[in-house]
């Protein structure tokens, strides 16, 4: 681990990152990192801004996390094009937060991650 801006050891692999949650946040967001694999197979694992992301030819695809009271998944601008689907959810610009014991459903995710590689690649749908 490196340290951060803050003195405070910063991850350098998503690993790192989720072995320093609570058990519960690390489950779900394992569930997540899974599911987003599954999505975008090509992807790479990184840390991006302090968070674990997955990354395309070189680009940010998604990103994930979690805060004191929430878990996060960060598909970017995706968001309002699932307005309908996401309801049940506290979403903001490109941000879905949710509770750690009631992880996004993989084909939710699947279909965001999808989403956003169709954006990436002009249309393209299935380029994972």
């Amino acid at each position: 681990m490196k340290t951060g801006g803050r003195g405070k050891a910063a991850a350098e692999t998503i690993d790192e990152h989720l072995a320093t949650l609570d058990e519960d946040k690390r489950a779900a967001l394992e569930k997540l990192r899974r599911d987003i694999r599954a999505a975008a197979p090509r992807a790479e694992e990184c840390i991006s801004y302090r968070i674990p992301a997955f990354r395309l030819d070189g680009k940010l695809l998604v990103a994930f996390g979690a805060a004191a009271r929430h878990c996060a998944f960060y598909p970017g601008d995706v968001v309002e094009e699932f307005a309908a689907e996401l309801s049940g959810y506290e979403t903001s610009k490109g941000t879905i937060r949710f509770a750690a014991s009631e992880p996004l459903p993989v084909a939710l995710v699947r279909k965001l991650v999808r989403a956003q590689l169709a954006r990436r690649h002009g249309g393209a749908a299935g380029a994972g």
